[in-house]
């Protein structure tokens, strides 16, 4: 990779993202948790949620992650609360067709992925990108499971 690609790739406005992670204070009582791991980069996210019917009601992460998987909790972190599962689903299709599909940037309200464009032509990033959304959708399941 080329100090080209990397500034490209690691923007200012990722790098900002990257140092503005919502949620990470712990919760005191989750419903559900759920930590993932990216086998190829060895990023992780913990997500731990709790749930007021079918919506988030409060979430917390704790990511161990290149600033591209930084950038995407944050992404994620910001928009989050009241989502329900399908919206989940689609927002990490969304973001899957997005870049390793050469799709359109997700939808509203996952449209702040607009900024990890770049990342398409780094596959072995999109584990880490991925990661926030497997995270909250695992907390959500085992939320689910634990009612």
């Amino acid at each position: 990779m080329s100090d080209t690609d990397l500034i490209k790739l690691y923007s200012k406005q990722i790098l900002s993202l990257a140092a503005s992670i919502p949620h990470q204070a712990p919760l005191d009582a989750p419903q559900g948790e759920a930590k993932v791991r990216s086998p190829l980069c060895g990023s992780t996210v913990t997500a731990a949620l709790t749930l007021e019917g079918e919506q988030i009601s409060s979430f917390s992460q704790n990511v161990k992650a290149c600033a591209l998987g930084q950038a995407s909790a944050s992404i994620l972190g910001k928009v989050i609360i009241g989502l329900d599962r399908p919206a989940l689903d689609r927002g990490r299709t969304e973001l899957t067709t997005m870049l390793k599909d050469q799709g359109p940037v997700p939808a509203a309200p996952f449209d702040g992925y607009e900024v990890l464009q770049p990342a398409r032509e780094f596959k072995n990033r999109h584990a880490s990108i991925l990661l926030a959304f497997n995270a909250a959708i695992e907390a959500f399941d085992d939320a689910k499971a634990n009612a």
